[in-house]
């Protein structure tokens, strides 16, 4: 069964978790955990033992259904779950139709037997909607996620996929083991400067994207599965129409993040960042920089400011010199 953490993903924090967590359990006290940038829902995750009740957030459809396949508080019954996981796996010994996973993303992205049984899949979670339990058919979705994510012909992201000629039939469905736990959580998939201002909570963790990479377009063909509005789409990467994008990734983002942290109604705020700043490659550089965050923090209430030496997220053509991650940690005072 697939964990939350077996995903990859740009910038995920599942390597930094255990010196995140000390740094947050050492100065941060409080019940209420507000995961603004959830990504991947690893901190979520990781921190849930510790609060009373956890509100994640994240504006990509694939990484709600996710928290909501994982987190979510509906009922769901194993025996439907077994049942699924043993019909999609009988797909493969059929002869499918072509559908549209196939048609856009066979040979590219996946085996073109792989991407059959991908649409297949997708096409009878759609139609099965209605006899399936919310929790279910976002566990069941979750899983395909994931088991497409493993076998998936990319170096992570779904930019570009990787041109090898004949790709290896590798798919096989694998469920997700929903987690258990005593923390209540609230799920949202919102603009984060427009949610903190309807949301109170005791430490709000902030990891937001830094340069022009947007998410969105990165995970698009995930992004894709779970919407299945089944777009046209166009360029080599066969990426939909433009949508969902985030100032976070535009010259904008010092102003955005401003706007963000002036409206947290948090005891405490953890915002994470990394030094590509001066990366040689355009679109890693950061479009907020270090000195920009301490200052709207330090105007916020009193920060301090943690360091560790990282190996950064590099698909091969970019450098980084000295990579270190940080943590700033303020008291707001209120």
């Amino acid at each position: 069964m697939y964990h939350i953490s077996n995903r990859r993903y740009t910038g995920s924090k599942y390597k930094l978790l255990d010196w995140i967590e000390e740094l947050i359990l050492t100065h941060c006290e409080g019940d209420v955990f507000f995961d603004v940038f959830a990504g991947t829902g690893v901190v979520s995750d990781r921190m849930k033992k510790h609060y009373r009740r956890m509100i994640v957030n994240d504006f990509l459809f694939s990484n709600e259904i996710i928290y909501n396949g994982f987190f979510g508080d509906g009922e769901y019954r194993e025996a439907v779950l077994a049942d699924y996981k043993e019909k999609f796996r009988q797909f493969a010994e059929k002869d499918l139709p072509e559908n549209y996973v196939s048609e856009n993303f066979g040979g590219k992205y996946f085996s073109p037997k792989d991407a059959q049984l991908i649409g297949e899949i997708r096409e009878t979670l759609a139609s099965s909607k209605g006899v399936l339990s919310d929790r279910e058919y976002a566990i069941l979705l979750s899983s395909l996620i994931y088991s497409m994510d493993k076998v998936a012909n990319t170096v992570g992201h779904y930019d570009a996929y990787r041109k090898i000629g004949t790709i290896a039939d590798r798919f096989v469905f694998e469920l997700i083991e929903p987690e258990q736990t005593d923390a209540g959580f609230t799920i949202y998939r919102e603009d984060a400067n427009e949610l903190v201002k309807k949301v109170k909570a005791d430490i709000a963790f902030i990891d937001p994207p830094y340069n022009s990479r947007q998410y969105s377009r990165f995970y698009h063909v995930l992004e894709n599965i779970v919407q299945w509005k089944k777009p046209i789409l166009e360029g080599t990467a066969l990426k939909p129409p433009v949508e969902n994008m985030s100032d976070y990734c535009r010259n904008s983002a010092p102003k955005v993040f401003a706007d963000l942290i002036k409206n947290l109604d948090v005891r405490y705020i953890v915002v994470t960042y990394n030094n590509t700043y001066h990366s040689k490659s355009s679109s890693s550089r950061n479009k907020i920089t270090l000195e920009e965050i301490r200052e709207i923090l330090e105007a916020k209430g009193s920060t301090e400011i943690f360091e560790k030496k990282h190996p950064c997220f590099n698909a091969g053509k970019t450098e980084f010199d000295d990579h270190k991650e940080f943590v700033f940690i303020t008291e707001t005072g209120t």
